[in-house]
């Protein structure tokens, strides 16, 4: 990899991990407090993402965004169903529930100092892992 793409993807990761600790995103009393439903914090956050991924990936499909290489992307549509999102959603909250964090700011929460989220990071990686071998038994 060239060093100067290295070099801007280690800013941006920085910058996101900055973002999420300062915006308390990474904080298990606002996930508490989201899944009891008792403040809007998360939810705004959350939202804030969603939003910025459609109008990001709306800019992909017209163009005016295009990769690193400078090339337009093409997305490939997924097939419509509903059981997959409904089955893979309740598994990521169960996870997220119980570990008390989503699985985007582990590495946030390792450098804040919270080493028991290696054990957090390594079974998201076995997760990822098995996945990966059971893939191709799995409806899609």
């Amino acid at each position: 990899m060239e060093l100067k793409r290295f070099i801007k993807y280690v800013i941006i990761g920085f910058l996101f991990g900055i973002t999420m600790y300062k915006s308390e995103a990474i904080s298990w009393f606002r996930i508490y407090e989201m899944f009891k439903f008792q403040s809007f914090h998360m939810y705004g956050i959350i939202g804030t993402a969603v939003i910025s991924g459609i109008i990001v990936v709306l800019l992909f499909k017209r163009g005016v965004l295009k990769s690193y290489k400078r090339r337009k992307l093409e997305l490939i549509a997924k097939a419509k169903g509903w059981k997959r999102y409904l089955f893979g959603g309740i598994i990521f909250g169960l996870g997220w529930g119980m570990g008390g964090a989503c699985p985007g700011p582990i590495f946030v929460l390792i450098g804040s100092g919270y080493s028991i989220f290696i054990a957090f990071m390594v079974s998201a990686m076995l997760g990822t892992f098995a996945y990966g071998i059971l893939r191709k038994h799995l409806p899609h």
